[in-house]
């Protein structure tokens, strides 16, 4: 599980992230949500190890990712839409490289079978640079996914998908979740795909979390009819909750 206390991360004059504090169980998808620049993206570095925090730490299965970071890397991976894959790799050979990274056993029987749970059978031997968005997408999913995580931060996993597309993805989460022992984090502007797949959701603004609770508590709390006006109501607000 991962459980974060106390963190904060400053550029110069700039507090990014503002002394947040909270954890995810085993078999747990929590969302953390907010406006462009609250920190979500730094919150998400530091959990990975590419940024050292200011003040505060970042324990995985009760160990500090600082002191033992190439052992907790290896049982932890992402997806970013800001992170692109060797375009000049096919999708197989990206997947073999990544596997060899993270040390991966039986790599053919890994992608094989992710390559039929995310249906990329088709493709699987393209360039990865002259697929489709939704097609890339499902690939990235696959490279965090190679090295069977038990924490797992996907930062907007079906931004710019279709409907179809990111139905799927969102289905397919559901089911990995029930079979394996994995931490998730998510950040995403989707409202109705963090309702459909997170137990809880924290708010994010300026740096600190200034509101969290189950979906239908936070709407039912905030007076709302659905998270999306939660969002805006929050992220308008000159106060916090």
């Amino acid at each position: 599980m991962i459980e974060v206390i106390n963190l904060s991360k400053s550029f110069q004059n700039n507090k990014a992230v503002n002394n947040i504090n909270f954890d995810i169980g085993e078999n747990e998808i929590i969302g953390l949500l907010g406006p462009n620049g609250c920190g979500k993206t730094t919150t998400i570095a530091m959990i990975l190890g590419l940024l050292k925090p200011t003040k505060g730490k970042i324990l995985i299965n009760k160990k500090n990712i600082e002191n033992h970071r190439i052992e907790l890397l290896h049982k932890m991976n992402f997806i970013s839409p800001y992170i692109e894959l060797p375009k000049k790799l096919t999708v197989k050979q990206n997947l073999i490289v990544y596997a060899k990274l993270y040390n991966v056993k039986n790599i053919d029987q890994q992608i094989e079978y992710l390559s039929s749970a995310l249906r990329l059978d088709k493709f699987i031997n393209r360039l990865t640079g002259e697929l489709s968005s939704g097609q890339k997408n499902r690939v990235s999913l696959a490279k965090s996914l190679i090295n069977n995580p038990s924490v797992l931060l996907l930062d907007e996993p079906t931004a710019s998908l279709d409907p179809e597309t990111g139905n799927f993805i969102r289905s397919f989460l559901e089911d990995y979740i029930k079979q394996k022992k994995i931490s998730i984090l998510l950040a995403s502007h989707n409202m109705e795909e963090v309702k459909r797949l997170c137990t809880s959701v924290m708010m994010m603004k300026n740096g600190k979390i200034i509101d969290r609770g189950a979906p239908s508590e936070l709407i039912k709390k905030h007076g709302r009819k659905n998270l999306e006006e939660v969002f805006l109501k929050l992220a308008r607000a000159e106060h916090e909750f």
